[in-house]
């Protein structure tokens, strides 16, 4: 099946709508979100953004309801109450929180969660490491990609909120020589965000996508690209509108 991933949007709702008009091109078959809408650089006292994001987060998932949606860090924060870096306040924290449980709400419950398989790929903000499985995963359960997947998709609070995490995770920090084991690299190929990268770019068995993250001064800090991959080869390439 050939996806159109959508990275870190950060309060850019313009990447809904090229999104969109990639999808109307029928260039994908699905679309698979990987979080992190709300907070971005300036924005913590400005609801408007917030309400012009998750609208227009909802307008696609309108005109696309078979889209996946992938929980991000972000995102989460908001519900749980965590601090988190760039985090809203005032009524822009509210517009925040209403924001995604509106958004959250309208979605199928399968098409909402920390991690979603399609074939042999797996889809997350952050990326299914092995430590955490062994961590986290019952012993019994842990050749089970299924029962990993819905074990990981039925955690809250603390066992989410930590470096190693699906929301979490950064299995190579920009430059870092330093590269997490994942979860059965010999079976699995993981779209993840959350790391910011100039490209998209595949190390090892991980494709990382958020390059439409931006320097504090607005200046876009990645190639702004979506990527296209094809969840049965594994196949990928940028796409721009």
């Amino acid at each position: 099946m050939k996806i159109l991933v959508i990275p870190d949007v950060h309060l850019k709702p313009w990447m809904f709508e090229e999104a969109a008009a990639i999808m109307r091109k029928g260039t994908a078959e699905k679309a698979v979100s990987l979080g992190d809408l709300p907070d971005d650089w300036g924005c913590q006292n400005v609801p408007g953004i917030y309400k012009e994001t998750f609208d227009a987060a909802k307008k696609f998932k309108e005109e696309f309801p078979d889209t996946l949606w992938c929980i991000g860090n972000h995102d989460v924060s908001y519900i749980w109450d965590y601090a988190e870096s760039g985090m809203a306040y005032g009524l822009a924290k509210i517009a925040a929180k209403e924001g995604i449980l509106s958004l959250w709400t309208s979605i199928p419950d399968q098409n909402l969660a920390y991690v979603h398989r399609i074939d042999n790929v797996l889809f997350s903000h952050g990326g299914v490491s092995k430590q955490f499985v062994q961590e986290y995963v019952p012993e019994e359960e842990r050749d089970n990609s299924d029962k990993v997947i819905a074990a990981i998709n039925s955690m809250t609070g603390q066992q989410l909120w930590q470096d190693n995490s699906p929301i979490w995770l950064r299995p190579r920090y920009l430059y870092d020589d330093f590269y997490t084991p994942m979860y059965k690299p010999d079976q699995f190929f993981q779209v993840t965000g959350h790391t910011p990268k100039q490209a998209i770019i595949q190390e090892e068995n991980v494709l990382s996508c958020d390059v439409f993250s931006t320097y504090p001064d607005g200046t876009p800090f990645g190639t702004q690209e979506f990527c296209l991959i094809d969840t049965e080869t594994w196949q990928w390439k940028p796409v721009a509108c």
